[in-house]
């Protein structure tokens, strides 16, 4: 999106120096590799890169303008507007973009399912026949939602999805106060991030920034912090679940079943509609039935939903099911890893229909000083789903002590080639293998090793 620039300086409270160079209108972007002729290049800081330092180099490709925090890095003559953060500055431009669309704003955050809950929410919308954009891949945090938002066109009617991940306390309120979304959709609270976070408690009041912010908020009825805070929103919420699970009396809801989705009017009134579900877990079929209940809230039939269902497919790295060429299926999982997530992905794993499960558990991250008993309790859930599980990671040694005290088979492996050597040992025709861990341990490397070709 393009903005006049009286209303870009409003919006950032910028101090403008050479007034008179300055372009009627400004079109903001980041990278010098890429910069339009005429654009305005804005400085972003990160722990790693100061955009100040390519300022100069932004002006010679063409840029005719500056967002900057350090006026000394504008040459001479040149038009800048100075600013205390670029960073927020960028977030101020992207609330700016989001007042000029006309599509609904959907947002979605949880600790777990949000990449893939976006994934599905867009997938039913286009099936369903209605036009809509979304935030790429990850790119949940400020700069990519700032990004997302001045990405969009003027009077755009378009449902803007925009996923927003949450990093430390209480920073999803600078997302929120950009994106001002119609419909927030919190997948869940649990333990990621909970080193950084300090408490249980913080994160929950850093992820209801998205309910509560939100004209309309979708919450897990299986989520313990929604059922908490839901009578705190000044609209009832429109919950989602599986199965059996049911809403508080008087309150709209979506039930997604293995064949059907139920949508529970306040009234009482029940629909079912017929649905072919092309993926596995209980857990991403609630994921759908959070996209389906968004959904509906985006204005969406629950007709050309339920139609919309059978094309939705899970992001790459969630359950991605590979069949190797000698007779081997591998499931990676490994796009991230929390408790709730390694435990879902478990339940799924152990319903594989093998000769023998083998589980690969890389550690999970950032869980502070409960991560020994959470890996443990790993342990002990594989040992259950799976016939051996190879150990790894930081907390290796707590996640095989979890699987001796279940009695199952464990090996401990230091890094991946240990790993990797003992499947090439040990793997036979007919077994499954799960790879499920932080992204940090790379587990991507044990899938190619083996012959698979991944998304990591």
């Amino acid at each position: 999106m393009t903005f006049h620039t009286p209303d870009a300086i409003a919006a950032t409270r910028a101090r403008v120096v050479e007034p008179d160079a300055l372009p009627e209108t400004l079109l903001v972007q980041t990278d010098t590799r890429s910069i339009a002729r005429g654009a305005t290049f804005l400085a972003l800081r990160g722990e790693r890169f100061d955009g100040h330092a390519y300022v100069e180099e932004a002006f010679a490709r063409g840029a005719v303008c500056a967002i900057v925090e350090d006026p000394a890095s504008v040459p001479p003559g040149k038009a800048a507007l100075v600013v205390p953060s670029t960073l927020q500055a960028y977030l101020d431009l992207g609330g700016l973009a989001r007042s000029r669309i006309r599509g609904v704003v959907a947002a979605v955050t949880g600790s777990t399912g949000k990449t893939t809950t976006k994934q599905f929410l867009r997938a039913l919308l286009r099936g369903a026949g209605i036009p809509v954009a979304a935030t790429p891949e990850n790119e949940n945090n400020e700069v990519g939602v700032a990004k997302f938002l001045c990405g969009l066109d003027e009077g755009d009617e378009r449902v803007a999805i925009v996923e927003m991940g949450a990093r430390k306390y209480r920073d999803l309120d600078v997302l929120v106060a950009a994106a001002r979304p119609d419909v927030g959709v919190l997948t869940n609270v649990g333990e990621a991030h909970l080193e950084i976070m300090g408490s249980r408690e913080r994160i929950a009041e850093t992820k209801w920034a998205v309910p509560s912010g939100a004209r309309r908020a979708v919450l897990n009825l299986d989520d313990a912090a929604s059922r908490e805070r839901a009578p705190s929103l000044a609209t009832p919420p429109m919950w989602y679940g599986i199965d059996a699970e049911r809403p508080p009396s008087g309150r709209r809801a979506v039930i997604v079943e293995s064949e059907a989705v139920r949508t529970l009017a306040e009234d009482g009134a029940t629909q079912t509609y017929p649905i072919a579900i092309n993926f596995p877990g209980d857990h991403n079929r609630r994921n759908l039935a959070g996209a389906f209940a968004a959904a509906l809230l985006c204005g969406a039939r629950p007709a050309a939903l339920a139609e919309a269902v059978a094309g939705v497919a899970l992001p790459h790295g969630r359950y991605e099911i590979v069949e190797l060429a000698n007779g081997v299926r591998l499931v990676f999982d490994a796009y991230n890893a929390s408790l709730s997530g390694m435990l879902a992905t478990l339940a799924t794993f152990g319903r594989e229909d093998a000769e023998r499960r083998i589980a690969v558990l890389g550690s999970m991250a950032e869980l502070g000083d409960d991560a020994p008993a959470m890996h443990e309790k790993i342990g002990e859930i594989a040992a259950t789903r799976a016939d051996v599980i190879l150990a790894g990671g930081t907390f290796g040694s707590d996640t095989a002590r979890g699987v001796v005290a279940k009695g199952g088979l464990v090996v401990r492996y230091d890094s991946n080639d240990d790993a990797i050597e003992w499947l090439q040992t040990n793997v036979r025709r007919g077994d499954a293998i799960l790879l499920k861990g932080s992204r940090v341990y790379r587990m991507e490397q044990i899938a190619e090793a083996l012959g698979a070709e991944v998304f990591a």
